[in-house]
């Protein structure tokens, strides 16, 4: 399961979070926050990541709201940039929307005519 964007840069994994016990030989419990309480809380080894600590690393943790079938409404809070894509026999004017829940670095390209309609704040 991915957590935000179900796309190709949508973050794979979250975290950290404690490990409780080890449950059988290839499983292991965890102490998830209450925003993910919807959550079977163990993991097979083979989806958990070790984490590598690091003095300048720092962890933001931003609660999410989840629904009841694990998803949640991402919204856009601002346009970075506009451009236009040239193809062969068309141009498509393109805006670099800055997603809730996301870093400067995972802004994404939108149709801006789609995203006009969509969030006519933002424009």
């Amino acid at each position: 399961m991915r957590f935000g964007k179900k796309e190709k840069l949508a973050p794979r994994f979250i975290g950290p979070f404690e490990i409780l016990e080890r449950v059988g030989a290839v499983a292991y419990k965890l102490a998830l926050p209450p925003s993910l309480s919807d959550v079977h809380n163990v993991f097979l080894v083979s989806m958990l990541r070790k984490y590598h600590p690091h003095p300048s690393h720092v962890l933001q943790c931003e609660q999410l709201e989840l629904r009841i079938d694990m998803s949640f409404e991402e919204t856009p809070i601002r346009i970075l940039d506009r451009k236009v894509k040239q193809l062969r026999s068309k141009t498509i004017p393109m805006v670099k929307v800055l997603w809730q829940y996301h870093d400067l670095e995972e802004a994404i390209q939108e149709r801006k005519e789609e995203m006009r309609s969509l969030y006519p704040y933002l424009f």
